[in-house]
């Protein structure tokens, strides 16, 4: 959603409710684009009003949290703190439904006369701005200057008049729409309905109108032309309920999430989007610090996840080149027989081969066939056998040393799999700082020694089974091995994927007997497994489970990897709706 006219008009009356009285006791510019005011008020105690104008992501909200100010200030904050610093704060206003709020200031000039200033900020995406004005509305300096060669439409300079620019034929929700305008303004819009509502309606942005048509039960998709009179009567319904809802002040300030990642921060509880996890705020400014600091962690997360992913993924390639090369000479090594059945028969029938001779034929004593033997005509008899017996001695140790190179290369390549779904899963800093550490021990990346203690600062997943038992899940190798080896019984049930790398999953018994266990909580593992595993896309994952007891790690083993040689098996949906996770 953004900032639309909905979620300005939410914010505007809360910072009415929380700022209207307050004295401005601190002015700064934290960052590039960002204004900060410590304002105090009697009933909220101190409170930061913090506002952007970046092009990328414009916001303003209260906030609790201070920032650092650069040791020296720049211009517009100096020129702030000379006529705004002191003085209070009457208002807080939204001219019609735009995405701007005036902040009407009173403050005495230089002869002692009280007057007042307004500071605007506008949150129109790339053109947001923070404009400071006079009492007759003429700019006397704003965050950034739009000289005419910028913008044709509008200039904003100091001595210059400030005004909104105005959108053609908008409806102003502001004001009463009778239904026959409403339904005309929007007839007249071309392209699909949420375009022309958002197109005809200041303040209404795609996300907004899209919810709107979604609560009267209208395709956003079809055209205006395509709505029936009832159509018509159920979206002017919905859209003055709509209205009224804004204009009383009746909001739902909430964050919707796709999995971990939060996609958008709305002023109402969206309809369109229940299936998704969505969570309530108290405020809108609540809401929106939380969304921008959720935000900021997942993209960060995202591109330190990416960055990891980057250096798996070329190991996993060097590796597998590795493994094809190995494989290479080891089928290079499959005429090491062949070789030493020379070597024999030249041992046993070469004493009748003239000298010289470039091959001979002699019957095989293992399978009774004829065989041509090849001989190099400068060498003897004696020298041919002994170069073949040469050969077979070397391919022989050929295989025996790239057959252990080949078994670790594929372990290597299962540790380097099993990273990466430990990646698919990650979604915070620690579960990372645990992955780059063990990739660190494992020669694939340099180790940061600051990072000593990256084993710890995560935890794994914690499930409460349907019927009460406790079932951990590992977020990565080095979860696994915890769960696994330092926080199980060897009475708990553990699962994993039989094909797939995965979580490891611990089923805590609790003491009780297999048979105390029901089979409702064996499935809900299984799922778990399945879910965490690199098969989650499959429509079924086959997973083993076993006694704890029965999992034993190999000395030397990399991180996550156990054997076990006893064991049930199950095959399960990787669906875990409905399994509780634990706060």
């Amino acid at each position: 959603m953004a900032f639309d006219g909905i979620a300005v008009s939410a914010l505007a009356g809360e910072l009415g409710r929380v700022l209207t009285g307050g004295y401005i006791s601190k002015i700064s510019e934290p960052e590039k684009d960002e204004l900060m005011l410590a304002i105090k008020t009697r009933e909220y105690g101190q409170v930061r009003l913090l506002a952007s104008a970046g092009a990328s992501l414009p916001f303003l909200y209260l906030t609790k949290e201070n920032k650092p100010s650069p040791p020296v200030a720049p211009a517009f904050t100096m020129l702030l703190r000379k006529h705004l610093q002191g003085g209070r704060i009457l208002s807080v206003i939204q001219p019609s439904m735009e995405r701007i709020l005036r902040i009407n200031v009173e403050h005495r000039n230089e002869m002692g006369d009280l007057h007042t200033l307004t500071l605007i900020v506008e949150l129109m995406g790339k053109h947001s701005n923070i404009i400071f004005v006079d009492p007759g509305d003429t700019i006397i300096d704003s965050m950034k200057r739009i000289p005419c060669t910028v913008s044709s439409v509008r200039e904003v300079l100091p001595g210059r008049p400030y005004f909104i620019p105005k959108a053609e034929g908008k409806l102003d929700p502001a004001l009463e729409i009778a239904k026959e305008v409403f339904i005309e303004a929007l007839s007249k819009c071309p392209g699909d309905m949420s375009r022309a509502l958002y197109t005809a309606v200041t303040g209404f942005s795609p996300a907004s109108a899209s919810e709107l048509l979604y609560r009267a039960g209208i395709d956003a998709q079809v055209p205006a032309k395509a709505l029936s009179g009832e159509d018509w009567d159920r979206l002017y319904s919905v859209f003055c309920s709509a209205l009224d809802e804004i204009h009383e002040g009746r909001f739902a300030p909430c964050i919707v999430y796709d999995g971990e990642k939060p996609v958008d921060v709305c002023a109402y509880v969206p309809l369109q989007q229940r299936d998704l996890k969505i969570s309530r705020h108290d405020s809108i400014s609540e809401a929106l610090e939380t969304f921008y600091a959720e935000k900021d962690r997942y993209t960060r997360t995202r591109q330190r996840t990416a960055d990891l992913r980057k250096i798996v993924s070329t190991a996993l390639e060097r590796t597998s080149k590795k493994l094809d090369l190995q494989l290479k000479q080891l089928s290079d090594t499959d005429r090491m027989d062949q070789y030493r059945l020379y070597g024999e028969l030249i041992n046993t029938y070469g004493y009748g081969v003239e000298e010289g001779a470039a091959s001979f034929e002699a019957e095989n004593f293992y399978t009774g066939e004829m065989v041509t033997v090849p001989l190099d005509p400068e060498h003897s008899v004696h020298e041919n056998a002994n170069r073949y017996f040469e050969r077979f001695q070397k391919l022989k140790r050929t295989r025996l040393a790239v057959g252990k190179q080949i078994e670790e290369t594929k372990m290597a390549l299962m540790h380097l799999k099993s990273v990466q779904a430990s990646l698919e899963i990650a979604s915070g800093e620690g579960e990372l700082k645990q992955i780059a550490a063990e990739l660190s021990e494992a020669g694939y990346m340099k180790r940061n020694p600051s990072q000593k203690k990256s084993r710890e600062g995560s935890s794994p997943f914690h499930y409460i089974s349907s019927d009460g038992f406790d079932i951990y899940v590992g977020k990565n190798n080095y979860q696994n091995d915890e769960i696994t080896f330092k926080m199980s019984d060897g009475g708990d049930w553990w699962f994993h994927s039989k094909k797939f790398p995965g979580s490891h999953v611990l089923l805590k018994a609790g003491g009780a007997k297999e048979q105390d266990i029901p089979d409702r909580a064996f499935n809900e593992a299984g799922r778990l497994a399945a879910f965490y595993s690199a098969g989650k896309g499959q429509e079924k994952v086959e997973i083993d489970y076993t006694q704890k007891k029965n999992v034993k790690k190999p000395g030397g083993a990399a991180p996550g990897f156990v054997v076990y040689y006893t064991n049930y098996s199950m095959a399960i949906q990787p669906d875990i709706t409905g399994i509780r996770l634990a706060e």
